[in-house]
């Protein structure tokens, strides 16, 4: 299981064309799970579908649920979404959308559904929803001009918990790591021999142009792939050298 536990709740969505936005960012988030609670919009008008450009699946097989509470039942931990935080209801759990992300993700790993519900375009969640969610996020934002659009919001609280979500995943082989001192100095070996070869190092000052390279060379903290290629560099030196006296 993974990042589709978190569901998305779409409460009285007024405009196709956000069903259909907010269902392709959750495709491209990595989330399946869309709940529309007594939408206006209907996720089969032609706008919504236009909108979801590779998100079709996800509007199709969002669910309608005729209340919020049926849309959270199984949920743990909920996290609603709002531009307004003033007042007793809307101060006391206000946080960023980085800083609840790992609040839920947490529940994620623990194989628990959890919840991001977005209110309708005109007036955002109410009161009633508000006091479902244990959280509030609020995105930081102009203060002459706080709303966003419900798409937007969408995508910039799905983008923060799929960056929360693959901070705790394995880290993958990261290909520009530094080649180990091994493998260095089988390089520079190497490197010498051709460049003898070809007498750039030659004579009295041959070890101190090598420490330079040397120093030139371990600044770059070179990568293994990037001492491969050089190890390619110094094989071809090699072979042409040898072709040169083979036809000498």
């Amino acid at each position: 299981m993974g990042l589709e536990l978190c569901r998305v709740v779409l409460v009285e969505t007024h405009y196709p064309g956000n069903l259909g936005a907010a269902a392709r960012v959750m495709a491209n988030m990595g989330l399946r799970d869309l709940i529309l609670v007594n939408p206006v919009a209907d996720p089969a008008d032609h706008q919504a579908r236009q909108m979801a450009t590779h998100g079709e699946p996800v509007l199709a097989a969002a669910r309608v649920a005729g209340e919020l509470g049926e849309a959270l039942a199984d949920c743990v931990l909920v996290a609603g979404t709002s531009a307004r935080t003033g007042g007793l209801l809307r101060r006391q759990t206000v946080r960023a959308p980085d800083a609840v992300a790992p609040l839920l993700v947490e529940e994620m790993r623990q194989g628990r559904r959890v919840a991001l519900v977005f209110g309708s375009e005109p007036s955002g969640l109410g009161n009633d929803a508000v006091t479902r969610c244990h959280h509030l996020v609020r995105i930081p934002t102009a203060p002459e001009f706080p709303a966003l659009n419900l798409a937007q919001a969408v995508a910039i609280c799905l983008y923060e918990l799929r960056r929360a979500w693959d901070r705790l995943q394995p880290a993958a082989e990261d290909p520009y790591a530094p080649a180990d001192f091994a493998a260095q100095e089988h390089l520079f070996r190497q490197l010498r021999t051709a460049l003898e070869e070809i007498h750039f190092l030659y004579g009295p000052k041959a070890d101190s142009l090598m420490h330079g390279l040397r120093h030139l060379l371990g600044k770059a903290r070179l990568s293994e792939m990037e001492v491969k290629l050089l190890l390619g560099l110094a094989r071809q030196i090699r072979w042409y050298v040898a072709q040169r006296r083979d036809e000498g």
